[in-house]
């Protein structure tokens, strides 16, 4: 793997190391607690998230990602966020296996990727937040730790002591 490729895969070994820890001790009944009113739910941002790394690692290469179930996404779009109704929502065992599934989908993607192929133009459609292939790689790894944050909020109102 060329030094880029590295650099990225060490930034999505990071994220999953953190987001892991962060959702080792949380039940399904956890997932579903809002840090303040309006502040969308882990169950709902994991989803999200799976959806998301799904979509764009799809955008740059393209039929690379595993299948996501039959309606997976829809369960995960912005008319969902508001909903506090578990059982619209996945349980934690299908969030980890499907979050381990897609990432094993964007590292053996991004493995088979040469420098020029990271260098790249993304597609009009995320270039504006992900210019090149290898920015839409990079940004994975910080989409997760930028949700992550919301979750140490969620861990400390439920008496968790910090992680890190």
């Amino acid at each position: 793997m060329s030094t880029a490729t590295n650099l990225i895969k060490s930034s999505l070994d990071s994220s999953a190391f953190c987001i892991n820890a962060y959702l080792s001790d949380l039940s399904d009944a956890d997932l579903m607690v809002r840090p303040v009113p309006g502040i969308n739910h882990i169950a709902w941002q994991l989803g999200h998230l799976i959806k998301s790394e799904h979509e764009l690692i799809n955008q740059v290469c393209p039929g690379a990602m595993p299948a996501l179930p039959e309606g997976f996404a829809a369960r995960y779009s912005k008319e969902t966020a508001g909903s506090d109704d578990a059982s619209k929502f996945d349980k934690k065992e299908t969030f980890l296996r499907l979050m381990n599934e897609q990432r094993a989908g964007t590292v053996t993607a991004l493995s088979k990727a040469s420098d020029a192929e990271l260098e790249r133009e993304s597609p009009e459609a995320i270039r504006n937040y992900a210019p090149t292939v290898g920015s839409t790689f990079a940004l994975i790894g910080s989409h997760w730790m930028m949700h992550s944050g919301q979750w140490v909020v969620v861990r400390r109102k439920l008496g968790r002591q910090p992680m890190f």
